[in-house]
């Protein structure tokens, strides 16, 4: 108390002329501590402007590739499946995840500042956790659709009715069971005397009551959207190949595929053998088929996993284990997590690539899709084209007109 009585003196006793000159000398050194700031954080480093085009190369892919498989499916009722609803929804929680969260994550990568205030703090961490978790839960409906469907076909019946409820679950379940992130996301600054100054080097992350709970919550959302789910969905699809490729396919191995191949030679068969061949032919397209979906779906899965290794692991080193608190080599580490998050969103963007390469439904589809497009613009400019023709035609005509016109008036004139 003393102290800021004599501090109070002491600053009543400053004539105004030196109160300005300490208010010019304050406002030069904040001045080169923000143009210091901008030169060593936020201004993009080489690396960083690689990182910029890589984000903006995701975010146009996964926008248009996402969009595209939702519209082949919505567009074409043949396209209709179970399956094909399922990788709708994931197409929409990429979407989502895309246009909320990766522009926010692009900004606090390169500024290491969260800009957008308290509540998108809470909202765009509660969305991309969301967006994790219908990924994975919907995964897991595909590889337990599959695996009825193939394993054990009597067993379930699966219908796009039950695929529609499944996927309200999948929402439902995800908005809840992620409530968590959003009550403990809070705004903080790492420089508190720099608060009222700018929003520089203000954090968006978790604070919790004590120092168990983030141990706990993280090591079971590892286990509840990474790990449990993966080994489930790679068990199903090891007895889903073992059933389409080792075990004997109807026709695959006996002597009627080498008879009756799906050729000519049919017609000269008689009735029966005829409706064998066809039997055989349908039963071997289908597995045919099913090898195909199986294979894309089997590469969706490890894609997953591959991109969403690294944070995963990062996470439970950082928030169970306490890995990074005292590292010495902060750069590195700031590295590999704004890598990680990156390769988060470079896998919605590699999803409808997958697609695009290894079905050729949704390769036929995205082909109409351009080329309508490309059609509707030519369309577009041959209207103009005639509108154009169709007005210097107009034009020329009442030229026409007009000259006889004055013609016929001369002409009578003269007369």
């Amino acid at each position: 108390m003393i102290s800021t009585q004599r501090g109070n003196a002491a600053y009543h006793d400053q004539s105004p002329g030196a109160l300005r000159v300490t208010a010019v000398s304050q406002l030069l050194i904040d001045d080169e501590l923000l143009r210091y700031i901008w030169r060593e954080y936020l201004h993009p480093k080489q690396y960083e402007w690689v990182l910029i085009v890589a984000y903006i190369l995701v975010f146009l892919v996964s926008l248009v590739g996402n969009s595209l498989v939702c519209f082949a499916v919505w567009k074409n009722r043949h396209m209709h499946t179970v399956t094909n609803y399922f990788i709708v929804n994931l197409s929409f929680a990429d979407v989502l995840v895309t246009i909320i969260c990766l522009p926010a994550s692009l900004v606090v990568d390169i500024t290491e500042t969260w800009f957008f205030g308290n509540t998108l703090c809470k909202v765009v961490p509660y969305l991309q956790t969301i967006s994790v978790s219908v990924s994975v839960l919907t995964l897991s409906c595909i590889a337990q659709d599959r695996w009825y469907a193939i394993c054990h076909p009597l067993l379930f019946k699966s219908t796009a009715r039950r695929a529609c409820k499944s996927i309200v679950v999948i929402w439902v379940v995800s908005c809840v069971i992620m409530i968590p992130q959003a009550i403990v996301m809070e705004c903080s600054s790492l420089l508190p005397e720099l608060t009222n100054k700018t929003s520089l080097f203000t954090v968006c992350d978790e604070h919790w009551g004590a120092e168990v709970y983030p141990k706990v919550y993280h090591t079971c959302f590892f286990i509840v959207t990474y790990f449990a789910p993966l080994c489930l969905m790679v068990l199903a699809y090891i007895q889903i190949c073992h059933k389409l490729w080792f075990q004997q396919i109807p026709g695959s191995t006996s002597v009627l595929q080498r008879k009756w191949r799906c050729s000519a030679a049919a017609p000269a068969l008689g009735r029966t053998a005829r409706v064998g061949t066809s039997t055989v032919c349908a039963e071997i397209k289908q597995v045919r088929a099913r090898r195909k979906t199986a294979r894309m779906l089997m590469v969706v899965l490890i894609v997953f996993a591959l991109c969403y290794l690294p944070i995963s692991v990062l996470n439970v080193m950082k928030r169970v284990f306490g890995t990074f608190k005292n590292t010495d080599d902060r750069e590195k580490v700031y590295a590999w997590f704004t890598f990680s998050h990156w390769l988060i969103y470079a896998n919605s963007a590699a999803n409808p690539i997958i697609y695009n390469f290894l079905s050729g439904k949704f390769r036929e589809k995205f082909k109409a899709a351009f080329s309508c497009c490309c059609h509707a613009q030519g369309q577009g400019r041959a209207m103009r084209t005639r509108a154009r023709a169709s007005t210097d035609t107009r034009k020329s005509l009442s030229t026409q007109v007009t000259n006889m016109d004055k013609l016929s008036r001369i002409s009578a004139q003269v007369v």
